[in-house]
């Protein structure tokens, strides 16, 4: 009789078949989301409901970003609290004083604020200070002009960004006048972050943290040429 015995293979989970693509996945979904913002703020009609949704993509954002993280150890919690508190801080700093950036103020449009300051602006700052360092410790150069770099990198996509900003109700400048005060501030405190970046002992290849990087400068970049 022939032999009917068949060895039995147990099911692969749907996670682990779909891990070979979760890459691919990921920057798909990113691009189709800042792809349909784009649309909507710009051609639909209603860019007020696509203002509402600015704190989901964000959050949608992060939530990509950092799934490809590995080793969350205590040194990247720490680095992760720390950019983000700060980030936080000084924007409440700035918000009251005019100090650091100017006399601006937030819209509606990032969601609930607490001290008058977005809660999300914090994670914000993390994303552009994680994903800029990624992107530059791509050349070979000395960590501190990976650092330098980083910063300038942060603020040219803050250049495109303001507009967009002011445009959209994230936030407003006294005046209507965006002051040169915003980029040295935004440059000084962009390289006090990225120094922490390039010195802390956390893991630094995140393969997706580029392109977030890349897709971010294409959105507020298109935009900007548009308004």
């Amino acid at each position: 009789m022939p032999d009917t015995t068949q060895t039995y293979q147990p099911a692969i989970p749907l996670q682990e078949r779909l891990k070979p693509y979760a890459f691919s996945i990921a920057l798909g979904v990113l691009a189709i989301f800042h792809a349909v913002g784009f649309w909507g703020l710009m051609f639909s009609g209603e860019p007020e409901k696509f203002q509402r949704l600015t704190p989901m993509n964000l959050l949608l954002t992060n939530f990509l970003l950092f799934s490809f993280h590995r080793r969350w150890n205590v040194a990247f919690i720490l680095f992760a609290v720390a950019i983000m508190a700060a980030g936080f801080f000084a924007e409440v700093l700035g918000i009251h004083t005019g100090l650091l950036f100017g006399d601006y103020a937030y819209g509606e449009s990032l969601g609930i604020k607490v001290l008058d300051v977005p809660l999300l602006i914090g994670l914000n700052w993390l994303m552009l200070v994680y994903t800029s360092g990624h992107l530059v410790n791509m050349v070979q150069l000395h960590w501190l002009a990976k650092a330098a770099l980083a910063a300038l990198l942060m603020v040219g996509l803050d250049f495109f960004l303001e507009p967009v900003a002011v445009a959209f109700d994230f936030w407003d400048w006294h005046g209507g006048h965006i002051p040169w005060s915003n980029y040295t501030g935004w440059l000084g405190l962009s390289f006090l972050f990225q120094l922490y970046f390039q010195k802390a002992p956390i893991y630094k290849h995140n393969r997706l943290a580029p392109y977030v990087y890349l897709v971010q400068a294409v959105f507020f970049i298109s935009i900007w040429t548009l308004l």
